[in-house]
């Protein structure tokens, strides 16, 4: 609830630091002269409820959408040894944590793969794959579900998709206050909105909102180094460099598109312009980090 009330007070101070600057470079009036009558108060509350709400209800839906989209089946009673052994490590790296007890589940997928997904850290989920139950040694499993249970511990969710709220809400406004001036700057549109207003904010939130994926995507790639930080510190070093190495050797069909952000490895890409919209640093990068951190 912190992280929340945090991020919509920074949220709310930088629309108002946006709004009184733009009064005070006379942009308002600039604009107003030219005939936009455009009221930046009403569109920066319009861009922030836009902003936030499809964030905000993908957050809210995020565990049933997991799994529905990945057949998760969440264990209620362990039927056998494996799956007891699963409940109990998440149990006691959960206490380690200080968080709630997640959900623990599994999905039927033949490569090695794991995620964690949930509104808040006492009511979270964290599913692995039957491949990397096969795949990995207990203790690389043991190290992948600290992981986990560090991305929800850091509040990882909730803080994305704030961020992600944040950067919509820019992107909307911009993207209109764009769209208006060229509309009556421009075209020299009188009343109502021309054409130009349409095509350029499409224009304008289409090329906003790749800059604003690159920002979402640079902070995903961050967090998954604090949280193989935490995997370690919750698993063993080791066991947390075995693991990434487990994966880097093996073959590792990305989740799909929707949950990548969320699970513990994903496709990998060239270097250049792709790299900024990986949602996960290259494992190399990661098992550097934690040699030199030791």
């Amino acid at each position: 609830m912190k992280r929340i009330l945090l991020f919509v007070a920074t949220n709310v101070a930088i629309l108002l630091v946006l709004s009184v600057t733009l009064r005070l470079l006379g942009v308002d009036r600039i604009l107003n002269e030219q005939g936009t009558g455009l009221d930046y108060n009403n569109l920066l509350v319009f861009s922030a409820i836009v902003g936030f709400t499809g964030s905000l209800i993908s957050l809210a839906m995020s565990k049933f959408v997991a799994k529905r989209s990945m057949g998760v089946r969440v264990i209620e009673q362990p039927s056998n040894a494996t799956e007891a052994w699963l409940v109990e490590t998440v149990r006691k790296q959960a206490q380690a944590a200080g968080i709630g007890m997640p959900e623990v589940g599994i999905f039927d997928a033949p490569d090695m793969n794991a995620f964690a997904t949930g509104a808040n850290r006492n009511n979270a989920l964290v599913a692995v794959s039957s491949g990397l139950l096969r795949g990995m040694s207990q203790r690389e499993a043991e190290a992948v579900l600290a992981h986990e249970v560090s991305h929800v511990a850091n509040g990882d969710m909730v803080t994305l998709t704030l961020i992600q709220g944040v950067v919509n809400t820019f992107v909307v406004f911009l993207s209109r206050v764009i769209g208006y001036t060229v509309d009556r700057v421009v075209f020299k549109t009188e009343r109502g909105h021309g054409p130009a207003f349409l095509i350029t904010t499409i224009i304008a939130q289409l090329v906003l909102g790749i800059l604003a994926s690159m920002i979402v995507m640079w902070f995903s790639r961050r967090r998954e180094f604090r949280a193989d930080a935490g995997g370690a510190q919750l698993a063993g070093r080791e066991s947390m460099i075995g693991a990434l190495e487990r994966l880097r050797h093996g073959h590792s069909t990305p989740l799909p598109d929707s949950m990548q952000a969320l699970g513990i490895s994903t496709e990998k890409k060239d270097g250049g312009l792709k790299r900024l919209f990986m949602t996960h640093p290259p494992l190399e990068e990661r098992i550097a980090a934690l040699r030199q951190a030791a």
